[in-house]
């Protein structure tokens, strides 16, 4: 099984970027201790922090995943095209989010993305990560 991981704009920051609402992990840890926890699995990470790249990923990988975790960051309630772009994947979807976005700013509130998601996970830190991936590995 493969999973693909997508983060957008400044979740490359995570671990330095608001400790507070974000924590200290960085991605590049947690993917390690997955790696560990998951050895039958394939995880892959993209992130950026342009629309149009995330856009392309998902065109690029949807044949070839089992399956997406996407945190599109704040293109979650601002993108249709990466919405657009989810609607032709066949696979499973599986939105998370570091923090509870309904406990932020009113914008953060509606995702463009969570309709297309067979689940949304929010506010669990990278541990809603590891909540998607143990869920996708009892659907696949």
């Amino acid at each position: 099984m493969r999973i693909c991981i997508i983060n957008g704009p400044n979740l490359n920051e995570i671990g330095t970027r608001e400790p507070e609402i974000y924590g200290t992990l960085t991605f590049q840890s947690a993917m390690d201790s997955w790696a560990n926890d998951y050895p039958d699995i394939q995880l892959e990470l993209f992130q950026s922090n342009h629309e149009g790249a995330i856009i392309d990923h998902i065109q690029l990988r949807k044949q070839e995943v089992s399956a997406f975790i996407i945190n599109a960051g704040a293109y979650s309630h601002t993108s249709i095209a990466i919405s657009d772009a989810l609607r032709s994947v066949d696979k499973p979807i599986i939105e998370v989010h570091l923090s509870n976005i309904f406990k932020r700013e009113e914008f953060r509130h509606k995702s463009l993305i969570a309709p297309l998601a067979e689940a949304c996970i929010v506010g669990m830190g990278m541990q809603g990560y590891k909540m998607a991936i143990k869920y996708l590995l009892e659907k696949i």
